[in-house]
């Protein structure tokens, strides 16, 4: 990813928020003799663990394509992005551009034995079934636990200490007060490029850095 002092997220709580509220993930290996290999899966952060450690599973047989644990592997965390007209900075000259926030997460994934992954299933479960009315749990009832005990082996479950980030959260910081006003209406409002979610982003952003420079 290109840097750019400007654009860089270097805050691991706030990479450690992306991944809770973005935890579909793309997973990239490069293996020999094969080249890329990109698979797509959901995440949670070991949150007991020191530093940033992402728990999740791949279904048989991407372990195999992935050579999952002998090599790096690429995790890409996609937050809110979106298209920028450069008519609503209201000034000239302008060109496009697009905002965003993605985090590169690289690291050597740790298989886990069936025991462990079928622990990260049920906390995956668990994640994403609380802020439901009737949560669906895994162990909800005998039957459910026997089955999902049945189906584990069809899965294989990693750890992944994360050892190096190449984070970047692009929100419009190059453009005045102003401007930044005009896009997140824009964002805001009706019309084809509506996107509530990253003019959000955008405002809480700006809000930080409104802050910090008090």
């Amino acid at each position: 990813m290109r840097p750019n002092p400007d654009y860089q997220l270097d805050d691991i709580e706030r990479i450690k928020t992306l991944i809770r509220d973005h935890p579909w993930v793309t997973f990239v290996s490069s293996v020999p003799g094969r080249g890329l290999v990109a698979s797509h899966y959901p995440v949670i952060l070991d949150e007991e663990a020191e530093g940033l450690v992402l728990l999740s599973h791949v279904g048989r047989p991407d372990e195999r394509e992935h050579e999952l644990g002998q090599h790096e592997l690429l995790a890409i965390v996609q937050g809110p992005h979106g298209y920028i007209s450069p008519g609503w900075y209201e000034t000239s000259p302008a060109v496009p551009t697009w905002n965003f926030v993605t985090a590169h997460l690289h690291g050597r994934p740790q298989l886990l034995s069936d025991e462990e992954n079928l622990g990260v299933l049920e906390k995956l479960v668990d994640h994403f079934e609380r802020v439901l009315p009737e949560p669906f749990l895994m162990n909800r009832t005998l039957e459910n636990a026997d089955y999902a005990q049945r189906i584990v082996g069809g899965t294989v479950g990693f750890r992944l200490e994360v050892t190096r980030i190449e984070a970047k959260e692009k929100m419009s910081q190059d453009k005045p007060r102003d401007v930044v006003e005009n896009v997140i209406d824009r964002l805001s409002s009706e019309g084809p490029y509506r996107n509530p979610q990253l003019a959000r982003r955008m405002a809480d952003v700006h809000a930080r850095l409104a802050e910090a420079a008090r």
